[in-house]
């Protein structure tokens, strides 16, 4: 594993962490709201790396990335991070995209931008696609609407007390200690990610359908039915729109799939990226960026 730092359009410091073989297919992870690269567990990030270069990032605001005071409400401000970060990696193509929650909103930023010439692939966990009222692909769940203000509260009690409500959601059910370790590194990246930031990231509305239903790579989509935070129904949206959706609906699993059954997790993602064909270089779609930079 090696951590990397890179330097986004606007200066922002930006962090990764990468595992595997370098000359692997790249798989990178993109985590969701007030979480970090970190909310992979090392059994999970370790078992994709046996056949891909992961690359998992720290979103600007999050983790170990900077948190500059601007940028949560602009798609070109994503898209950018996320090229910065593939540019350190040297990712010029055959990438498969993985987002999970917000992470997903991330993405579609970056393909509305950039297109798809780097891109091979896109995995979608219990993700959103759209922000903002009435917005199909940005539907969220009970747990998501009940933390909503209080989340992004100054007050570290109130916060707190949003954010341990909140856990639950994520993890399901505490069955194991293994199970409540993780769940208190995912209270404790929430607290972690500053106020400001946790309420800038909603502070935007953009819809992502007309991207969607252009989508020139296969989608995977992978959705709890009992997901509390993003409803199933954000899952099933982008899936009817995207021309090669794969989907894959878990039966009574909440908002993280990779922590309720990480085995069957990282089963049903290396399925999906084996069925991935690698396309020549300079296939893919231009985004907004390359069609104003043509």
């Amino acid at each position: 594993m090696a951590i990397r730092e890179t330097v986004g359009a606007d200066g922002t410091t930006l962090v990764h962490r990468t595992f595997g073989e370098p000359t692997a297919r790249p798989l990178v992870l993109i985590h969701g709201w007030a979480q970090s690269s970190r909310c992979w567990s090392d059994d999970v990030l370790a078992a994709l790396a046996t056949d891909h270069r992961v690359i998992a990032v720290d979103l600007r605001g999050h983790g170990c990335s900077d948190a500059p005071a601007t940028g949560y409400d602009d798609p070109a401000t994503w898209a950018a991070d996320l090229d910065a970060v593939l540019a350190a990696e040297n990712v010029t193509s055959g990438a498969i995209l993985l987002g999970w929650s917000y992470g997903g909103l991330v993405i579609c930023d970056y393909l509305a931008e950039r297109g798809t010439a780097a891109v091979d692939g896109v995995v979608l966990v219990g993700a959103i696609t759209s922000i903002g009222r009435g917005e199909a692909g940005g539907r969220v769940g009970p747990a998501m609407k009940a933390a909503i203000p209080a989340a992004m509260s100054d007050d570290p009690a109130v916060a707190l007390a949003a954010l341990d409500g909140f856990g639950p959601a994520l993890t399901g059910p505490i069955r194991d200690a293994a199970v409540g370790v993780r769940a208190q590194a995912l209270l404790g990246a929430g607290l972690s990610t500053p106020p400001r930031v946790r309420s800038a990231l909603f502070a935007r509305a953009i819809g992502h359908d007309d991207l969607l239903r252009t989508l020139d790579v296969p989608v995977f989509v992978l959705h709890g039915t009992a997901d509390t935070v993003v409803d199933v129904s954000a899952g099933e949206h982008a899936a009817a729109l995207v021309p090669d959706a794969r989907t894959s609906y878990w039966e009574g699993c909440g908002h993280g799939p990779f922590v309720e059954d990480p085995q069957r997790f990282v089963r049903e993602v290396r399925e999906f990226t084996a069925t991935v064909a690698t396309r020549p270089v300079g296939s893919g779609v231009s985004g907004r960026q390359g069609s104003m930079d043509a």
